[in-house]
């Protein structure tokens, strides 16, 4: 079985080499980096985004593609509006075919709990007029016919979309390239360069980029760059499996998932899937120094997590990985340009066994591609998206707790304004960096 295509053996497509000087430097070439640095460059803002490898090879391209607004916290819900009308905006501008459809989201329910929490939510709809629609065990049948189990109810949102991660993201980065940016793969940040409490540039493997405005969006790798500057995050990774069936007959046109199994329908006319929950935690030094901030999600279990004591060698919070590196010297970004974890095997033969449970109208299902990418997560399951107090011109988009392919435009938006110093339209004091530090009450967030 075929894993997913991104590597490091993948064509440049932004040899570079970097400016000298930028107005905003950018860490990181997910979908927040990308979208953040399109949206300077409608502005005329200088920016150079740095990508340590391929851009969107990592989580940004790995994870399941829906984009809801279904079952997000109280405080992301305005942002995430605003990127659905971004994402239609941003398909249209970019002239490719990113597979960005409106077929709907679905979360099914089996217990009274779970329809207890989609009542609490139908709330929130209301107050933002939203399609949602909370259905019985019968309507749920119909929505989705040729299921083996009887569900409860579901909560459903028609206007939810869908998109290919791995088509989107690289035709944004295009978008921003047209229009500006200036993007340079496999070139690692190394260090911030501060003085007098300000930055003043940002030191690469391939030199010096003297720049008054920094934005780390770096995914899992952000919490490493970042202490080495004193910024402490309580950001942890966690590892999901996700795998690709081949073109098969339509059961759902969107997305849906339960407690076992999540599935999505592609472009291609096959369906991605994962476990509906569960993840592996490899503990690592972070997660030690951070226990104590995790308790109150250790407790709810938001991720139904799995531990295992030794991440693989390169790894963010692996025991072996540098804390401390150079501006002159080799860093931990450089030794592992692309965070490729493989699929568990365990959990895609329990993917494919659960999917084909649910509908064994189909037989035998046949998968073409499993992979796995490393969720940058949060203690409350929401990001920080904040400018750092004590370094002035330094600013940091992290911590999407997964959620991050279905927001990114939006936070890119609000990112490429606060940079500017522009009015935001969203409150942002949910999203603080302080939040940690302060001695405000943990407030989780959605688990998925």
């Amino acid at each position: 079985m075929p894993t997913f295509p991104f590597s490091e053996a993948d064509p440049i497509q932004y040899p570079g080499p970097p400016p000298g000087n930028s107005e905003v430097v950018i860490v990181g070439g997910g979908v927040v980096g990308v979208t953040t640095a399109l949206f300077l460059a409608q502005r005329n803002i200088p920016v150079a985004l740095l990508e340590k490898g391929r851009v969107a090879a990592e989580q940004s391209s790995r994870n399941w593609g829906w984009i809801r607004k279904q079952g997000r916290d109280a405080d992301e819900l305005p942002i995430v509006i605003e990127a659905s009308r971004l994402w239609r905006q941003l398909a249209e501008e970019c002239g490719e075919d990113i597979g960005l459809n409106q077929t709907g989201v679905t979360y099914l329910a089996s217990s009274d709990k779970e329809m207890a929490s989609f009542e609490e939510f139908m709330k929130l709809a209301a107050i933002h007029q939203l399609d949602t629609r909370l259905l019985d065990g019968n309507e749920t049948a119909k929505l989705i016919e040729g299921m083996s189990r009887n569900f409860k109810g579901a909560l459903t949102t028609p206007s939810d979309m869908r998109a290919e991660p791995w088509v989107a993201v690289p035709a944004l980065a295009r978008l921003a390239a047209r229009k500006g940016a200036r993007i340079v793969e496999n070139c690692a940040a190394r260090t911030l360069e501060i003085s007098a409490g300000r930055i003043k540039g940002v030191w690469t493997e391939a030199g010096y980029i003297e720049t008054s405005s920094v934005l780390v969006a770096g995914g899992a790798w952000s919490s490493l760059f970042l202490r080495k500057h004193g910024v402490s995050i309580p950001q942890l990774s966690v590892r999901s499996t996700a795998a690709a069936t081949e073109p098969m007959p339509e059961i759902h046109p969107g997305a849906a998932v339960d407690e076992h199994i999540a599935f999505r329908r592609r472009q291609d006319g096959g369906y991605t899937l994962a476990s509906g929950g569960g993840s592996l935690l490899y503990v690592g030094p972070d997660a030690f120094r951070h226990a104590t901030k995790y308790l109150p999600a250790l407790a709810a279990n938001p991720f139904g997590t799995r531990y295992f004591p030794f991440a693989p060698k390169g790894y963010p919070d692996s025991w072996s990985t540098p804390r401390d590196w150079t501006a002159d010297s080799q860093s931990p970004f450089e030794r592992m340009r692309v965070l490729n974890p493989p699929a568990e095997r365990s959990r895609v033969r329990a993917i494919e066994r659960n999917f084909s449970g649910l509908f064994p109208q189909l037989g035998k299902v046949r998968l073409k591609a499993s992979w796995a990418g490393m969720i940058d997560a949060m203690p409350d399951v929401v990001p920080i998206v904040d400018r750092v107090q004590a370094i002035g011109g330094l600013f940091v988009a992290t911590g999407m707790s997964g959620h991050g392919f279905g927001v990114g435009p939006g936070i890119g938006r609000v990112v490429s304004d606060l940079i500017q110093g522009n009015g935001i339209g969203h409150d942002l004091s949910r999203f603080r960096l302080s939040r940690f530090h302060d001695g405000s009450a943990i407030r989780l967030g959605p688990a998925l």
